[in-house]
């Protein structure tokens, strides 16, 4: 049996690859849309993938099912609760197929997703009665469980799902013997749940010790504990569990669309049309110069979750990427179901040397110039972009909170009567922001250099944690 993980940190996502070397044949299970990789090595193995799976319709990435079924006449598969578009085979509780000496054994395990399925898997070879792994989906990671709430726009409430997903632990996954690997489709950074760890294999025992979710509590504490604190939802969430669901051209498709080179004055052109201009340099090139009214989503940090909740899907995007780099921002994208773009500036920044008056700047300013500023006669504001829960750990004494991922709605409650001093955790996220401020025609901020780290390397005070609370 061969049974690979892949791992794609900047969605925190895992998939699968398991083949049977006897009869040459393999499954691919919640795979990313981009899935060269799986050919790779099903090639390398001298495999045939004919089968892919999603363990639900997933909310924080498009699958690459349909680009399998396209490419390789791959049959796709899905929990027996599910509805989709295309053409697939229902799988029910306990329901098997085998791959010669693999055998794959499905659980229906909702809670996450009324759709939710888990998957055996059995290395026959070994033993026919005790299975080597689950691949437990969204249903239960390491050190946390798939959150319950993300399907309310769609008619289920958090405590329909969350008693759903009490019985799938403890009927289903928890039956397991303990020495059953667990590999879940998402790990640390994922938004899936909040206490995701680090890791991205574990036991059934191990986590019937050491997971929060999984001890000994009722169905009504469970829901309680499991939808509380849950980070906010991007709005683009929705929006691919659907588009999972749906026939749709597939990432290759797209990328001969999207890949192409656009002169700067057809940029301006859909500029003035609407679309969204995205400039996906690190934060020192934006700040250096860029294109009046773009929105900075490196590609060195969460680009295609921070893309998916600051973007509309609807709207044309126009990408500004430092040249050789216009691919991975596109299918980066295109990983999310982005695939409303028009092409990209060909020439990246070089282009707008030809009309400088479309050039901007972002101010920065360095952790001691701001302290120093904090203490003067006209100090300034404060904006700390970071989540709530790191606002509470730590902040600059007396700044003022809006998580990045609220900015937009709340861009009234900034300021404007004096400078605005922008900082996240490390400057990323507060590169955002200040392109979201100069969109909305915000004037007189600057951008925190290195962000609250800078400011805490530099000796400078934070607000602890206990007086956030007092």
């Amino acid at each position: 049996m061969i049974l690979k993980q892949y791992y794609l940190g900047c969605l925190a996502h895992a998939s699968y690859l398991i083949g049977d070397k006897q009869t040459s044949t393999a499954a691919v299970v919640d795979p990313q849309r981009d899935v060269d990789l799986y050919l790779k090595d099903a090639q390398h193995h001298d495999l045939q993938i004919r089968h892919v799976f999603l363990s639900h319709f997933h909310a924080d990435f498009v699958a690459g099912h349909l680009e399998l079924r396209d490419r390789l006449g791959a049959r796709i598969y899905l929990g027996a609760q599910a509805r989709a578009e295309y053409e697939f085979t229902p799988m029910k509780d306990q329901e098997i197929l085998e791959l010669g000496k693999v055998r794959l054994k499905i659980l229906e395990t909702p809670g996450h997703s009324p759709e939710s399925i888990s998957i055996v898997v059995y290395d026959l070879e070994k033993s026919e009665n005790n299975p080597h792994a689950v691949l437990t989906g969204d249903t239960l990671f390491i050190g946390d469980v798939g959150r319950p709430d993300l399907r309310a726009s769609l008619g289920w409430s958090s405590a329909e799902l969350g008693a759903m997903l009490y019985d799938s632990l403890h009927r289903k996954l928890m039956a397991l013997p303990d020495e059953t690997l667990v590999y879940p489709a998402h790990g640390a950074g994922s938004l899936c749940g909040k206490n995701l760890s680090q890791d991205t294999v574990s036991t059934v025992g191990m986590q019937r010790r050491y997971n929060y979710a999984l001890q000994p509590m009722s169905r009504e504490e469970f829901v309680e504990i499991v939808t509380a604190d849950q980070p906010d939802a991007p709005a683009y969430f929705t929006y691919d569990a659907i588009l999972n669901s749906k026939e749709h051209p597939t990432l290759e498709k797209t990328l001969q669309k999207t890949l192409k080179p656009l002169s700067f004055e057809q940029v301006l052109r859909l500029k003035k049309e609407g679309a969204q201009l995205l400039d996906s340099r690190n934060p020192e090139q934006f700040a250096g110069a860029h294109l009046a009214g773009s929105t900075n989503i490196g590609l060195g940090g969460n680009y295609a979750s921070w893309a998916g909740t600051l973007l509309d899907p609807g709207k044309v995007i126009v990408i500004i990427a430092e040249p050789g780099s216009e691919e991975e921002a596109a299918v980066r994208l295109g990983r999310i179901g982005f695939d409303y773009v028009a092409g990209y500036l060909q020439g990246g920044l070089l282009a707008l040397q030809a009309q400088p008056e479309q050039f901007r700047t972002a101010t920065r300013i360095e952790a001691a110039t701001l302290a120093e500023q904090l203490v003067s006669a006209d100090p300034p504001a404060v904006l700390d972009v970071r989540t709530e829960k790191e606002w509470l750990e730590k902040r600059i004494e007396g700044s003022i909170h809006i998580p990045l991922n609220q900015l937009q709605q709340r861009i009234d409650d900034v300021p404007c009567d004096r400078m605005v001093a922008v900082h996240c955790a490390s400057g990323y996220r507060s590169s955002i922001a200040v392109s979201l401020l100069e969109r909305h025609n915000k004037e007189n901020y600057a951008d925190l250099i290195g962000g609250i780290a800078a400011w805490e390397a530099a000796k400078l005070p934070t607000v602890p944690l206990r007086s956030a609370k007092s």
